[in-house]
């Protein structure tokens, strides 16, 4: 069981990254990877908000479905969800309230964040248990500050680099993420090799 655990979180980090090959999560990772300490604060609220939400969906799916109430899946998780990130905005605003002032408007967006709503949502439809569902949210978490942390530091040293005018700005930063995105593709024989 543990070799299963070990196999779903690294395929959570690398094959299944939930920005860069399940592209979800993409407004914040476009707009929060400009400086690496950015990234890592909204990595880390990201990351607490996926194991809460995971934590407290995943009783209220199983008694959803006990009672035939499956098709409320999505308004529970999004209430649940939107719940978690104002108990984060509040602890952020009252002990750290330079990260909180960083991320701005881009905190609140977690409650938009397809990544954390597709965790739950995939944990429940691939019908994982509880121990599992944790160990893929965590490693979803840490798939997305991975490639935030890797994006941050590609858009770093794209500031101090001769783009020519009709590629700066977006274009730019849209070429880069789809680079990196590629690069993730290398590990797809990766994590079934290794834990096969």
């Amino acid at each position: 069981m543990t070799k299963e655990w070990i196999s779903l979180f690294f395929a959570a980090v690398l094959t299944g990254n939930f920005v860069l090959a399940r592209f979800l999560g993409i407004c914040p990772f476009l707009g929060v990877s400009k400086k690496v300490n950015t990234a890592v604060g909204m990595s880390l609220a990201v990351i607490f908000v996926m194991a809460l939400a995971t934590a407290v969906t995943w009783p209220l799916n199983a008694l959803l479905e006990s009672k035939g109430l499956a098709y409320l899946q999505t308004i529970v998780f999004i209430l649940v969800i939107a719940a978690l990130v104002q108990l984060v905005e509040i602890v952020l605003k009252r002990y750290i309230k330079a990260l909180y002032q960083s991320l701005g408007i881009y905190l609140p967006l977690i409650t938009t964040n397809c990544a954390v709503l597709g965790v739950v949502l995939l944990n429940a439809q691939d019908g994982l248990g509880f121990v599992s569902s944790m160990v893929n949210s965590l490693g979803a978490g840490a798939g997305f500050l991975l490639a935030m942390v890797i994006f941050a530091g590609v858009r770093g040293r794209m500031e101090h680099s001769d783009i020519p005018k009709a590629f700066q700005g977006l274009p730019i930063t849209l070429v880069a993420a789809s680079i990196v995105s590629l690069s993730f593709l290398g590990f797809g024989g990766i994590v079934e090799q290794i834990f096969a």
